[in-house]
Formats: C-alpha cells, sequence, structure tokens
C-alpha cells in the first residue's frame, strides 16, 4: 500500500507496479498537481469561454496582444544534437510488444502514446510505464502465446512519450481529494523515473504534447517543464517537447506557443486528424462550416493547405523542426491491389510533406517506414533535416486557415456508415483496452472516432442532406447503427460479436452524435466505463 498524505490510490498496486508508484515517485506527481492544477482549470474554463464566443459568431485571428513575437526576429534554443534526425516516426500505444516491433522498425523515432492510440485503463497505464524503463534499459522483451519472442535490436529508434491531454483526468488517484491531472501524472511518472536514466545515456528527455489551444496553455507546459528541471536537479533544456498543432485555434498562435517553450521547444507537429475534428468541433454551431464525407477532407483541400504550410514557415523561421502527418495504412496479408492503391496514396503524401519542407513525417505501421524514409531521402539527401529552407513566400491570412469550402465536395450515405461503423468499432475496442484498433486497413485511434462522430453530430444539427436525398437525422442514424452492427456481427462471427463490448459502444456513439449539447471530447464518458 503506497502512502502519501493527501492521495488516495484507487486502482491496485500490484506485482512491478509498485516499481512505479513508490512513495517518493506520487508524491512528486502530487506536487506537480498542487502546484499546477489550479492554472489548469481556469485554461479550460477559457477554452469554454472562447467556445461560447465562437458560437455567437467571433471570427477567429491572429492575436493583436502578441504582434510583437510574431513580427520580431527570434529563436527557440538549438535543436538538441542527439536528435537532429527525425525524418520518420513511428507511433502507437505503451503496449510492451507493439513498443518492441516499433523502437525495430528502422523509424529515427518511436512517440511511446499514452492518449489518442492507448485506452488508459489503470493496468494499460501502468503496465507502459513498466515497459518504458524497460525499453530505456534495453531489458524489454515479450513472448506471444504461440511462442513467438521479441526482443530489442542493436539499433533501435529514438524514444518519445505523449502523455495524455490537458482536458483529462486520471481518476485512479485522488490528491486532497480531487482526480488528479492525467497529463501531469502520465508527464510526472515518466520524468520521474527516467530523466536521469536517461541522462546517464547521454539522451534527453523529450515529450509529444497534444491538444493544446492556446499559447497560454503551452506556457504552464513550459512552466512545469522548468519545475521538474529543478526538482531533479537536471539542465534547462533536458526537457524538449513538440507540439502538435491539432487544433485550428492554435493554428493562429504558433509563432507564440514556440515563444513560450522557447528553451524546451522540439517543434511542432501537423496532427491532422484532430485539427480536421477541432475544426469541426470549433465550428459545429455554423452551417456555413459544414465539411463533406471525411475521406474529402485531404491535405489538399484550402484549409489544410494553409495550416500545413503556415506550419513549416513557422517552424523554420523560429529554428526548430516542422514534422508532417500520419500514413495510417495497415498493409492487407491478403490482398496486392488494396497494398498497391493505398502505398501509392502514401508514396504521394509523404512526396509532398518532404517537398513542402518537413523534417520528418509519421506513420502507424512498421511496413510503411521503408516508404516514407524513400521518399525523405530523396529530399533531404545527406541533410538531417530542412531547417534551411525557410519557405519566405508563404503568406497565410486568417481567412485561409478557415476557409473550409471543397470543390466537389458532398455528404454521401456511404460517408455517414463509414462514420457510424468506424465510430462504434473503435469504441468497442476502447472500452476492452485496445486503443490503436486495425479497421479497414487503417490503424485508427481516438481522433478518427472523433472526428466520425463529431461530423455526424455536425449534419444532425443542421439537418444536413445526403447526396442521395435524405436529410441526416437522429432517426437515421439510429436506422444506420443497427444495419452497421449486424454487419458487423456478420463479419466478425456471432461468438466474437457477443465477447465484445458493442451495445455500450453503439450506446456511447449515438449519445456523442446526436445529442442536444456537443460533447467536447467522446473519451470522457467512455472513461466512466473502463476500469
Amino acid at each position: 500500500m503506497v502512502r502519501v498524505e493527501g492521495v488516495d490510490i484507487r486502482g491496485p498496486v500490484q506485482g512491478r507496479h509498485q516499481e512505479i508508484l513508490t512513495p517518493e515517485a506520487v508524491a512528486f506527481v502530487a506536487d506537480l498537481h498542487r502546484r499546477f492544477d489550479p492554472r489548469r482549470q481556469e485554461l479550460l474554463v477559457a477554452r469554454r469561454e472562447r467556445q461560447a464566443r465562437l458560437s455567437a459568431g467571433e471570427q477567429p485571428d491572429f492575436l493583436p496582444q502578441t504582434r510583437e513575437i510574431r513580427e520580431h526576429d527570434w529563436k527557440v534554443s538549438p535543436p538538441p544534437p542527439d536528435l537532429l534526425d527525425r525524418r520518420v516516426e513511428i507511433t502507437g500505444p505503451v503496449d510492451r510488444k507493439m513498443m518492441i516491433n516499433a523502437l525495430n522498425s528502422g523509424a529515427r523515432v518511436f512517440m511511446a502514446d499514452f492518449e489518442d492510440a492507448n485506452s488508459p485503463t489503470w493496468t494499460n497505464n501502468l503496465d507502459g510505464h513498466v515497459n518504458l524503463i524497460d525499453a530505456i534499459e534495453g531489458t524489454i522483451s515479450f513472448e506471444s502465446p504461440d511462442g513467438r519472442e521479441y526482443r530489442l535490436q542493436d539499433r533501435t529508434a529514438y524514444l518519445l512519450v505523449r502523455p495524455r491531454g490537458w482536458h483529462l483526468p486520471e481518476k485512479h488517484v485522488l490528491v486532497d481529494g480531487e482526480p488528479i491531472s492525467a497529463s501531469l501524472f502520465d508527464f510526472g511518472l515518466y520524468a520521474f523515473h527516467n530523466l536521469q536514466r536517461r541522462r546517464r545515456r547521454g539522451l534527453g528527455t523529450y515529450f509529444y504534447l497534444p491538444k493544446l489551444e492556446s499559447h497560454l496553455e503551452a506556457r504552464l507546459w513550459d512552466q512545469v517543464f522548468t519545475a521538474t528541471e529543478e526538482r531533479l536537479q537536471a539542465p534547462r533544456g533536458t526537457i524538449r517537447a513538440t507540439v502538435l498543432l491539432e487544433n485550428v485555434l492554435a493554428a493562429f498562435e504558433m509563432d507564440e506557443i514556440l515563444y513560450e517553450l522557447r528553451e524546451h521547444s522540439h517543434g511542432l507537429n501537423a496532427g491532422r486528424w484532430d485539427y480536421i475534428f477541432s475544426v469541426i468541433k470549433k465550428f459545429r454551431d455554423r452551417p456555413d462550416m459544414l465539411l463533406p464525407d471525411r475521406a474529402q477532407v485531404t491535405m489538399t483541400v484550402p484549409f489544410m493547405r494553409a495550416y500545413t504550410e503556415l506550419l513549416v514557415r513557422t517552424c523554420h523561421r523560429r529554428g526548430t523542426f516542422a514534422i508532417g502527418g500520419m500514413a495510417a495504412f495497415i498493409p492487407s496479408r491478403r490482398d496486392p491491389e488494396i497494398n498497391r492503391v493505398a502505398l501509392e496514396k502514401v508514396r504521394e503524401d509523404k512526396v509532398r510533406e518532404a517537398n513542402d519542407g518537413f523534417d520528418g513525417t509519421w506513420v502507424a505501421h512498421p511496413d510503411l517506414v521503408g516508404v516514407a524514409t524513400e521518399c525523405f531521402d530523396a529530399v533531404l539527401g545527406g541533410r538531417p533535416n530542412q531547417l534551411h529552407r525557410l519557405r519566405e513566400e508563404v503568406r497565410v491570412d486568417a481567412s485561409q486557415l478557415v476557409d473550409v469550402h471543397i470543390p466537389g465536395g458532398r455528404i454521401t450515405e456511404a460517408g455517414l456508415r463509414n462514420n457510424v461503423s468506424v465510430g462504434i468499432q473503435y469504441i468497442e475496442s476502447w472500452l476492452r483496452g485496445v486503443g490503436a484498433a486495425a479497421i479497414f486497413n487503417l490503424m485508427e485511434d481516438a481522433a478518427t472516432s472523433e472526428i466520425a462522430r463529431s461530423q455526424v453530430w455536425q449534419w444532425v444539427r443542421h439537418r444536413a442532406r445526403l447526396a442521395e436525398g435524405p436529410a441526416v437525422t437522429p432517426e437515421l442514424v439510429a436506422r444506420i447503427e443497427e444495419e452497421e452492427l449486424a454487419r458487423i456481427r456478420e463479419l466478425i462471427g456471432a461468438d466474437a460479436y457477443a465477447r465484445g463490448r458493442f451495445t455500450e459502444a453503439r450506446k456511447i456513439f449515438h449519445q456523442v452524435a446526436t445529442s442536444e449539447e456537443f460533447v467536447d471530447f467522446l473519451t470522457l464518458p467512455a472513461y466512466e466505463l473502463i476500469d
């Protein structure tokens, strides 16, 4: 039993989890929470207030009060010498087997994810911290039920970690009677156990930061980093962070976000799926901002093109990395034609990113590492990155960042059905503790499900008409849910369906897709249904 004053741990602490939740580690994360959670709560209130103004018609714009930061010349701290080449990064959950495969994939970087690719059960989270320690020590191994053994190769990807976002609680740990911030819990445990462990190996402690909506939220992270370095007796800048630019409001504050983190900055990443979700969410009450089928919202449509070009220009002007978006395709073992078509699209996407000046990109499956590497090798040559490409010709104004008109875009029954099916299948997987789910030859995480259900909500809200004629109503959505569940049952078999959690998943999906008030994150109600 872990005993720390004011801390109540509601989950079991057994086996190697005792190595993670030591009294010293628990006291450390509790101190972070006490110091920084009041400001986190204020920032979450500020999010809600900003949403109310947007719903009332406010148009987002670059901040007049920070014009000086945008216009003046300054740079973040130089990139750390131990990670100058980030041309291909692979992401995945903190699952033991998947972590070994990712580290062995040939990618330059592996981002171990406590957020969108992880179902945050108590066991998953604590196992994840055990796995990270073992990975750093080089002792991580796994034996599958069929007898196959997985171990690290001599050369592995550089390890980064993504904690959960500012909006999420960790319900199993109460500090002074309130749930601890999931962000501070994930970050604090990893830093406490591994910052000095990595320093002894000549390595930095680097993170990805998700779901930021403003530079003030980045400032809070910077304060957390500084306090942690002081407490753990590490030089300033030992901790670095790449911010996932996955919220449309944050796109108006790229310079400011980098400025706030300038001693701890490691660049920005074009988090494309959550970015699309944020556009739907932030402008959900605007009938003129309806998006068509999500398959038509590609990286070359106006608002996505403006956002990614501005990201490269901003990062390189400030001397830091611009990392491109995710390729989520999972190669088929049965259909070569599926692979041929999909890999050509992946190649086209990565060639575009490399030619646009990105320093690296993301993939979700080891089989995509080679394709992505080839695309960046062709542009980078012998250079580790493209920080020299300033893209000074890029000019993006506020209207371009919210220009959601897509020529030829349509809302179709097929698009609605896909949203319903993918949304329910992903939630069902998440409820079973699997946060990275293979659905229709794509590796899906929470971001895809968020796009799916928020599009349905937006279409219902504004009674959008399908190309086939009918309006999208709660009744139509309910009928399609039943039909898609029947298809899933037929596809996976009655026994597998019965063992799953499809009834609960359908209930959650219907709630977050048709409720009168928009639910900010589907993982909040779903979190109440996992251990």
